[in-house]
């Protein structure tokens, strides 16, 4: 009985040491910006390759990004403008602009009744002229006072919005 006990014991030990592996707790890793002894210069952290682009961010039509062609802001919608692309485009717009332009679009939006510099219209006859590349570009880069929107509007609604913009003026 002593002996069952004592190999049952012994036994019980042994399973328990088992699951006590370590390996997964003490892993070979580098941590970003840590010293490490597998390079020579000590770094953890290596510079990206040459002409790296991350996944999803190849940007190849440079109008479409930029609303520029040959330096100069260009006067076409990188796609085809429908109904369902000016409703997005009013939408972001009474979100984004509005406030400060107003959703006529005349530059008199809430903000500016509360004491913000005014916008200019819509309805100036430079900004009528202006080709649509100009509204991209401003609401990518910003101008003036106004700050960009290029991290809040994805590319595909600041073209919604300009082709929005150009309804209003039309309007």
């Amino acid at each position: 009985m002593r002996k069952k006990l004592g190999g049952l014991l012994l036994l019980s030990a042994c399973a328990l040491l088992a699951g006590c592996r370590l390996d997964m707790h003490i892993q070979p890793k580098l941590k970003p910006l840590r010293e490490s002894d597998f390079f020579a210069d000590k770094r953890g952290s290596r510079d990206l390759p040459a002409n790296t682009i991350a996944r999803g961010q190849l940007r190849e039509d440079t109008y479409f990004y930029t609303g520029m062609m040959n330096g100069k802001e260009g006067d076409v919608m990188p796609f085809p403008v429908n109904e369902e692309v000016l409703r997005r485009g009013q939408n972001r717009f009474n979100i984004y602009c509005s406030p400060c332009h107003s959703e006529t679009g005349d530059g008199n939006g809430m903000i500016v009744q509360r004491g913000f510099r005014q916008p200019p219209s819509y309805l100036d006859p430079k900004l009528v002229n202006a080709p649509i590349g100009h509204f991209y570009d401003v609401m990518s880069n910003g101008f003036g006072v106004m700050p960009d929107y290029s991290a809040q509007v994805t590319p595909h609604d600041r073209w919604a919005i300009a082709a929005y913009i150009r309804v209003l003026q039309l309007s």
